[in-house]
């Protein structure tokens, strides 16, 4: 009896971490119809706001649950403030570029960075942890790399937006992985190393009269203060998903996110789509799929080498 209660509960977590996953990919899949309501703040305001905004709803949440122990002990600890702040600066130009890109009619290539970020944290792997990758692993590598030719010919431009997102969030997971921290632990602590900064360059704009916030009216006002709620919530939905899903699950809906991106880049935002175009993106999902069940196949031969059975999530 306890056994079967413990197999209920086992699927109800799944299940439970199923949702929370979804929930959190689809805010993320959803973002690029949110940053162009905060028009006219620029870019670079935007990402200043969402730092300062982000703290303000890390304050409250710990004058809720009562989480200042925890976060002074990792401010006293040197090493993780090490990782935490390069990790801050990493994070800040994954938004900034995520923000420049959806306000600047590069919503398609925004998706193709998180498309590829898989093929780029291989590759992360393997030139900074020396790690060795199986010849299909190098197989789809390859398959991406011609993808990001395709696209730059066709482009005349190496595709920079995709190439700065996937990079920087391939190196945020890597420093994330070092850390070892919960995610409302970590965007509380990088939010607190850079709000200083992002609070004086909006002192600044507002010195200077180049200040968006309270000099467009209330509804800009309240959609800038959103930008703390609207990047805390996915997080936190992701936390609890990935404390209750399988990796390879994780790594199954990662693709939910950026497949929504790319259908509102083509019907919301109207972006063209060129043949090579296509045929860059369609290197890049080849690419994935047989990263993909490369990656599921080999999960299956360790565990069954291991005599355990895979997780139903």
């Amino acid at each position: 009896m306890g056994a079967e209660a413990g197999t209920t509960e086992e699927r109800d977590q799944g299940r439970a971490g199923i949702w929370f996953g979804v929930g959190a990919y689809l805010c993320w899949g959803f973002f690029p119809l949110y940053w162009p309501l905060l028009d006219p703040a620029s870019p670079l305001e935007v990402l200043a706001h969402r730092f300062v905004w982000s703290m303000v709803f890390v304050l409250l949440a710990l004058a809720v649950t009562g989480g200042w122990r925890r976060m002074a002990a990792i401010a006293r600890d040197r090493r993780l403030m090490v990782i935490l702040t390069a990790a801050a600066c990493v994070i800040s130009i994954n938004w900034g570029t995520f923000i420049y890109g959806v306000t600047s009619g590069h919503v398609v290539e925004t998706s193709l960075g998180y498309f590829i970020n898989p093929l780029v944290t291989v590759l992360l792997g393997v030139f900074v942890l020396k790690e060795t990758l199986r010849p299909v692993q190098w197989a789809a590598v390859a398959i991406g790399a011609i993808a990001v030719v395709v696209l730059t010919v066709d482009h005349g431009r190496l595709p920079w937006v995709a190439l700065a997102l996937a990079g920087s969030f391939a190196a945020y997971g890597f420093l994330k992985k070092k850390a070892d921290l919960g995610a409302f632990e970590s965007l509380g602590m990088e939010t607190a190393i850079l709000t200083p900064v992002a609070l004086a360059y909006l002192v600044v704009l507002q010195t200077t009269g180049e200040l968006t916030f309270g000099h467009h009216g209330l509804d800009n006002a309240l959609l800038l203060v959103g930008t703390g709620i609207v990047t805390a919530i996915p997080l936190l939905l992701f936390g609890a998903a990935a404390t209750r899903l399988s990796l390879t699950t994780i790594g199954l809906l990662q693709y939910l996110g950026p497949f929504l991106q790319f259908v509102l880049g083509l019907t919301v935002f109207d972006e063209s789509m060129t043949p090579a175009r296509w045929a860059g993106f369609v290197l890049v999902w080849s690419a994935l799929v047989v990263f993909t069940v490369d990656g599921v196949l080999n999960r299956r031969r360790a565990l069954r080498r291991t005599g355990e059975t895979a997780p139903a999530a």
